[in-house]
């Protein structure tokens, strides 16, 4: 075994303060909640993730390879070992403090930050609650657990003070489907229900089929019925991104292939086992397929969200300001 160093040695030496029959859990100590992201990819700068690791289980998982930075190198310890993050609320008041008005700020991008542990733990709801005390970000939370619905009251507050959105993913309706590739996370029903109560309580709650797999949940009658079922719920857009595998992902997914989906084998061997993101007219095919279903509900047409109510004017910037 090398030296552990760095977030590795942190890990190690957390200490674990819960047991079940197949997840413990630990305190991870933390020096900071926001991490910066450079990547062309994706529409924010900074991320944070309450947790590392994922009870959901999802066979998908493109973060697996976070607990690599810890040492934690089986596939299967990313959903078997959940860290805490020992959150500092002045600390955490500090770090928002640094950042311009404006600036895009992404919840649960590698870890569900409502999964099982939140509910023990509240470290979620511990950093909305500061959120709730400042103003001026853009803060997206994605999630596919209906847990989020018990914050509606801290979520209320954000999106008067933050442009506030809330990504709910949802794969498939079919429940059998869901339990085999998501076993751990909550059903589709539940999840179309809390974007049903946080869009009444007036929120912006969004729908994203993630990852679309192909053969598997592709079909036009699938991805139309989620779409259909997503307006209904009151949701204010919808769309879907294809399936990728990075090298830990695929040491779950492709087994998992093998096992329930043999018929599917070879084809996905041959697509994935030497690349991470699908090649070909298939990416583009889907996304004119999904172009048309989100016209058909009407998620196509432009709907600009409304300015904060506490968003900070120019005579109120020395509140929002970094510390000198």
């Amino acid at each position: 075994m090398p030296e552990l160093v760095g977030i590795a040695r942190i890990a190690a030496q957390s200490p674990r303060i819960e047991a079940k029959r197949r997840v413990e859990y630990f305190e991870l100590e933390t020096r900071s909640f926001l991490t910066r992201c450079d990547s062309p990819r994706v529409p924010f700068r900074w991320t944070i993730n309450p947790y590392r690791g994922c009870e959901f289980g999802c066979k998908y998982c493109y973060a697996r390879y976070a607990h690599e930075f810890m040492e934690l190198r089986d596939p299967l310890q990313f959903e078997r070992k959940i860290f805490a993050k020992h959150f500092d609320a002045s600390a955490f008041r500090e770090e928002l403090r640094k950042l311009p008005r404006g600036e895009t700020v992404a919840l649960g991008t590698a870890t569900d930050p409502y999964q099982p542990a939140e509910r023990r733990y509240r470290v979620t709801r511990a950093i909305l609650e500061v959120f709730a005390s400042n103003a001026g970000l853009k803060l997206g939370i994605t999630t596919k657990s209906d847990l989020v619905a018990r914050d509606i009251d801290v979520l209320s507050e954000i999106a008067r003070r933050h442009f506030l959105s809330v990504h709910v993913t949802v794969t498939t309706l079919d429940r059998d489907l869901a339990r085999l590739i998501e076993p751990m996370a909550p059903r589709p029903d539940l999840r179309l229900g809390a974007v049903r109560k946080l869009t009444a309580a007036g929120l912006r709650a969004s729908v994203f089929c993630a990852p679309v797999m192909p053969l598997i949940n592709d079909s036009d009658p699938s991805l139309d019925a989620l779409a259909k079922a997503a307006s209904r719920a009151g949701s204010h857009n919808f769309g879907a991104n294809v399936l990728f595998l990075k090298p830990c992902s695929k040491q779950v997914f492709l087994p998992f292939i093998d096992e329930h989906f043999p018929q599917l084998a070879r084809k996905y061997h041959e697509r994935y086992d030497r690349m991470a993101y699908l090649r070909g007219d298939y990416p583009e095919r889907l996304q004119e397929r999904v172009q048309n279903i989100r016209r058909r509900y009407g998620f196509d047409k432009k709907n600009t969200p409304p300015e904060p109510e506490l968003w900070p004017r120019d005579e109120q910037l020395e509140l929002f300001t970094p510390a000198p």
